[in-house]
């Protein structure tokens, strides 16, 4: 496969994993770009790996981390994709109104995680790695990663305790 074929095919595919981990659809589209640019350079070393795929999605998410860390930590938005367009296909009839609203919610949240938090859930529940491939991304022990997607649930779920808390003072 050429790397314009590659570039080709798994440009949504990329693009929907770096809005996930970026919250905003314009980072994400800077952050693959500047990994393609990176990665048609190298396409011989790529494309002879086992899987050059997996192998661009890790150069997607270690540039997520890098990505002028003190700029990224403190503008990662709560705009962008919806969950809901990213395939969240859960079956069913819903209320699609009550699921963007769930769906702003969550990105809301999320933006309020570090971006190694972040990652860990999106590696996690996106991408469906297990603690071992998670740590082996990130390069850190499998209790580390236990560690942040410990942390970042509960800071999801007190996020979650105190928006229920406000809106119940002021419907009473």
């Amino acid at each position: 496969m050429t790397f314009e074929q590659f570039a080709v095919a798994r440009l949504p595919s990329l693009l929907r994993y770096a809005v996930v981990l970026t919250g905003d659809r314009d980072l994400a589209q800077d952050v693959v770009q500047e990994v393609l640019a990176r990665a048609q350079v190298r396409w011989k070393r790529i494309s002879g790996a086992d899987s050059p795929e997996a192998y661009v999605r890790r150069m997607v998410l270690n540039e997520y981390l890098s990505w002028r860390r003190s700029w990224a930590a403190r503008n990662v938005h709560a705009v962008g994709e919806r969950l809901v367009d990213l395939d969240d296909a859960r079956g069913g009839v819903h209320d699609h109104a009550q699921d963007v609203v769930d769906a702003d919610d969550l990105w809301k949240r999320l933006a309020t995680l570090g971006r190694k938090q972040r990652a860990v859930l999106v590696l996690r529940y996106y991408e469906h790695l297990d603690d071992d491939a998670i740590a082996d991304l990130l390069g850190c022990s499998p209790v580390t990663v236990r560690s942040h997607a410990s942390r970042a649930l509960k800071n999801l779920r007190l996020s979650s305790e105190r928006q229920y808390m406000i809106h119940a003072e002021e419907t009473s």
